[in-house]
């Protein structure tokens, strides 16, 4: 798979040493002065395009949305899974490319902050309404009806293209005028902007439990402090507590991998125990007595994989009986990053109810009328042995193949 991450330009803000990041990238450790920082946005990141134009002009930007993320579409007789990345206008403008191209994989971008010099027109188009048109785009080849639809593991950021007036539009990323059909004249002027409002700051990554500085991996969206075996993850107020547990295993060098474990209210159909999964699912089994008592709980990977792994693991970890006997602590074994945050997770679970209906003349049916309403979760680390190409979850004979994982910060 092609790395389409973007490369950012930042500076360290302990010391200002440069450093590249990738878009992804939230935990950062700086190579100069070794402190560590956490990025916590509001709202949507803001980057700008490279550009070789003269000191002696006047650089004003254009806004575009940038999408990249799986979608999952549930249609009557399966899922259809996709990876997507895109861009479009986030102004409506005739005067324009519609979107960047390939230009925000292949160049090194620059946050935007407040001290970017330039003219920054203002998006006017709302995210909903360009999510519209990528559905649009990319529901054309599927077969209808379409029941349901959610975007997982999604990146959304603006990115601004650099240009400035010469006696035509100039794209400043090649320094080479702007051919565009467009026969009204072009005044950055008549669009709304200004100055470019930011809407990102880094935080010490210290334990709020502890002081003790957090371990993680760039891309980490949980975080665990080793010193009071806490785990946390970013919130609006810095570091939030996560509920955490781990299955019991024999292996003496296990690999533990994040798994989100959601209870919620189901609606449109009878779906509280183990023993409703059974009829719902019309999995092979008589469904005991005993499973009247367990409830039901969805499960989703913390981590990113191809979006087929991803689809796979929802369904298998959801139809086997729950581990028992949790230990509700953090293992000292070696565990991956959890690099898909609980957000992402709650959006999987009418997804994976798409995939458990049997027989699939009832999907139609049931679908549209379901709702799903999450009421908690649990990190749950889940036991798996260490192969030389694979993780492999013995109980379930689940495996998960290491270079897939390892290409899983491209998506």
């Amino acid at each position: 798979m092609k790395n389409s991450d973007l490369k950012i330009h930042h500076q360290c803000p302990q010391c200002g040493a440069p450093a590249t990041l990738l878009e992804s990238d939230r935990l950062f450790s700086c190579a100069y002065c070794r402190v560590k920082s956490y990025l916590l946005t509001r709202g949507h990141l803001q980057y700008h395009l490279p550009h070789k134009a003269p000191a002696d002009r006047e650089l004003f930007y254009f806004p575009y949305w940038r999408f990249k993320g799986m979608l999952f579409s549930c249609l009557p007789a399966d899922t259809h899974d996709q990876f997507i990345d895109t861009s479009h206008q986030a102004c409506p403008s005739p005067h324009f490319p519609v979107s960047l191209g390939l230009r925000s994989q292949a160049l090194t971008l620059g946050v935007v902050t407040a001290d970017t010099p330039g003219h920054f027109i203002s998006p006017q188009m709302p995210l909903n309404d360009v999510m519209t048109i990528f559905n649009r785009r990319f529901n054309r080849a599927l077969a209808q009806p379409l029941l349901h639809q959610a975007q997982i593991g999604e990146t959304v950021s603006l990115i601004y293209a650099p240009y400035y007036r010469d006696r035509t539009v100039v794209d400043a990323v090649l320094n080479q005028p702007l051919r565009m059909p467009s026969a009204s004249p072009f005044d950055p002027g008549d669009y709304p902007g200004g100055p470019p409002a930011t809407r990102f700051h880094f935080v010490p990554t210290l334990c709020p439990n502890c002081g003790w500085d957090f371990d993680g991996a760039s891309d980490a969206q949980v975080l665990h402090c080793h010193h009071c075996h806490s785990v946390w993850q970013p919130s609006r107020a810095g570091f939030t507590a996560v509920p955490c547990a781990h299955s019991r295993t024999n292996d003496p060098k296990p690999v533990y991998l994040p798994f989100w474990r959601i209870q919620a209210d189901v609606s449109g159909t009878d779906l509280t125990s183990y023993a409703d999964l059974v009829r719902l699912a019309n999995l092979p089994k008589a469904a005991l007595k005993e499973w009247e008592n367990i409830p039901f709980r969805f499960w989703s990977p913390a981590f990113k994989v191809r979006p087929r792994v991803f689809l796979r693991l929802m369904h298998v970890f959801s139809t086997a009986l729950p581990p028992e006997n949790l230990n509700r602590s953090v293992p000292d074994q070696r565990c991956l990053t959890a690099n898909l945050p609980l957000s992402e997770a709650m959006q999987t679970l009418k997804v994976t109810l798409a995939g458990l209906i049997r027989p699939l003349e009832r999907v139609a049916e049931l679908l549209p009328r379901i709702t799903v309403k999450p009421r908690k979760a649990l990190l749950v680390y889940l036991p798996f042995e260490d192969r030389p190409h694979e993780f492999v979850h013995g109980p379930l004979n689940m495996a998960i193949n290491k270079h897939q994982l390892s290409l899983s910060s491209n998506l």
